[in-house]
């Protein structure tokens, strides 16, 4: 299966896998049919999906059962009277209705727009706006299902406009159809299985998924992939998150962000390993190590805040034998969660960076050893580089903005541009270089280290401080659970360094303990980027992905961008 989509599998050094690795794309491809399908058709007895949720419920699906379910599900949607090129709104959460959906869209070319089950009523009337919605699949909560109600209500009032098709997945039996709303799973169950394939092929032209940047400021942007787009994830799965057939694989995602899509369906159905759903509303750590133990999870991706709450946990009580490999995206590792994780488990977290508009830009690869808080080095068929804000290129040890070079190649997985939107585009892709906004540098040994969002580093009497670096040395005071840093305006400095902590259990907030907190970081860290302002709060502001909102404390604290 894999073999027919590289140029090679089996490399001797990091420098040969650069150099030579590359995806073969062939005119026509279609995720759902050329994988899935395939797979059905070679191993269709194979585990494909185990899913189960915090209340104990389990369903597995080898892939001849997501073949067949998918084949119906793509007839519900041919019967709702959606089309090749129509958009359609998945608000799913991790149900796993939602892996036969969406393989149906792809087989059928309609548009999928995977979307988190936090919008408001005002976010969903701006996405279906936006991207011309023509139906939404949604969970069964009754909150979600009134705000759907409410926006489509506004919206005709306001503009005539209406969805052609409104289905809920569900497991409460006395919800009720109403409102137009359909029962998707009944549909599914009375519907035919015999799908066959569009006689027009889809291209690399056509949109296969758009999802909607959080963003950490501004409203968010609609990324285009199209269907060549899975074949950039044999990098994420393969050769980062090490997979391997049979293997259970977890990712910890929602499916409306795209580490779903890194983690949870194409790059790992590609190696053949089973994908593993843990389908739950409240993060709790001792419940996902319990998962883990339970099902003997092999392979394992998930943010920096998971790893930092797994290692407040005692660790030697959860049978984590089977666990062999693990890998941390999402925001910058902290190395002292790091080390703590290595300590307890002798695994070494494989850190990785990427963005919703890419697949994975650069990570820690199996030739060599990561080195605590880097992000690794560039992924085979990114020309990365970090320049100065003249465009020039940086040199060892110089802080700079991460671009990718397109004039020579586009990596395999790179969107297409923003949908609708092509100034927005032009003004991150230009002149063959991608800008993505990031700030970082680059050791002496080719090692990648992230500073921050270029809109989040701090100038301070003439250094340039990234929140991160700060962060980290925060972070690694028992005292601290969660922390952002940003700058504030000071009429002698400029800016200051600020730090907004959330305290660990059984900590209290005080003056002694933030003058603390400060000759902390002076000793862990240079003394400059010592927080001269310590607030302590509950809770950080952060986005419906969980990013931290650093723009918002900034405006909160009266800072104004330049």
């Amino acid at each position: 299966m894999l073999e027919r989509y590289v140029s090679s599998l089996k490399f001797d050094s990091y420098e040969n896998f650069y150099k030579n690795f590359s995806v073969l794309a062939p005119e026509g491809f279609n995720f759902a049919y050329d994988v899935l399908d395939e797979l059905a058709n070679t191993h269709g007895s194979d585990l494909g999906l185990l899913w189960c949720d915090e209340n104990g419920a389990e369903a597995s699906f080898t892939f001849g059962d997501l073949k067949r379910l998918s084949d119906k599900a793509g007839n519900v949607i041919k019967n709702a009277g959606l089309v090749k090129g129509n958009t359609v709104m998945l608000i799913l959460k991790r149900r796993w209705e939602y892996w036969p959906i969406l393989l149906a869209l792809h087989k059928l070319g309609v548009i999928a727009i995977p979307t988190t089950h936090l919008l408001s009523t005002k976010d969903i009337m701006y996405r279906c706006k936006a991207a011309d919605v023509a139906a939404i699949i949604s969970v069964d909560d009754d909150d979600m299902i009134t705000r759907v109600d409410e926006a489509e209500k506004t919206m005709k009032a306001e503009s005539g406009f209406a969805l052609k098709f409104k289905a809920f997945v569900r497991r409460k039996k006395e919800i009720k159809e109403e409102n137009g709303w359909k029962d998707f799973n009944v549909l599914l169950e009375n519907a035919s299985q015999n799908l066959e394939r569009p006689k027009e092929p889809v291209t690399k032209e056509d949109i296969m998924l758009l999802y909607f940047t959080s963003g950490t400021a501004g409203m968010p942007k609609m990324v285009r992939h199209n269907f060549a787009y899975p074949l950039g994830h044999i990098v994420t799965a393969n050769f980062w998150q090490c997979v391997k057939p049979g293997d259970l694989h977890l990712t910890v995602a929602e499916t409306g962000w795209a580490k779903a899509a890194w983690g949870k369906i194409y790059g790992q159905w590609l190696c053949r390993a089973p994908i593993f759903v843990y389908d739950y509303d409240q993060f709790i750590p001792s419940a996902m190590l319990k998962i883990l133990a339970k099902y003997k999870i092999a392979t394992f991706c998930a943010p920096p805040t998971i790893y930092r709450f797994f290692v407040k946990e005692d660790l030697s009580k959860y049978d984590l034998s089977a666990l062999r490999h693990c890998t941390v995206a999402g925001e910058p590792l902290n190395p002292e969660i790091y080390e703590q994780f290595k300590s307890a488990t002798g695994i070494s977290l494989k850190e990785a960076y990427g963005q919703t508009e890419l697949t994975i830009i650069m990570g820690n690869w199996d030739w060599f050893n990561p080195k605590p808080g880097s992000m690794g080095k560039p992924a085979p068929g990114y020309d990365a580089d970090i320049v100065r804000e003249d465009g020039s290129p940086c040199g060892v040890g110089e802080k700079g903005e991460i671009v990718v070079r397109t004039d020579k190649r586009i990596p395999a997985g790179m969107f297409d541009g923003y949908y609708r939107d092509e100034e927005l585009t032009k003004n991150v892709w230009n002149n063959g270089i991608y800008y993505t906004g990031d700030v970082a540098w680059r050791d002496g040994d080719g090692y990648y280290w992230f500073v921050g969002r270029s809109d989040d580093v701090i100038k301070s009497s003439g250094y340039r401080i990234g929140p991160f670096e700060v962060e980290s040395a925060l972070l690694e005071h028992p005292a601290v659970l969660e922390c952002a840093v940003t700058g504030v305006s000071d009429p002698k400095r400029g800016t200051v360094v600020k730090a907004t902590i959330v305290l660990a259990k059984d900590w209290k907030p005080s003056e002694e303990l933030k003058k603390e907190l400060q000759i902390h970081v002076k000793t862990v860290s240079t003394p400059y980027k010592y927080p001269r302002i310590i607030e302590f709060v509950s809770e950080l502001p952060k986005t419906i992905s969980g990013k931290i909102r650093r723009v918002q404390i900034r405006e909160e604290d009266g800072l104004k961008k330049p």
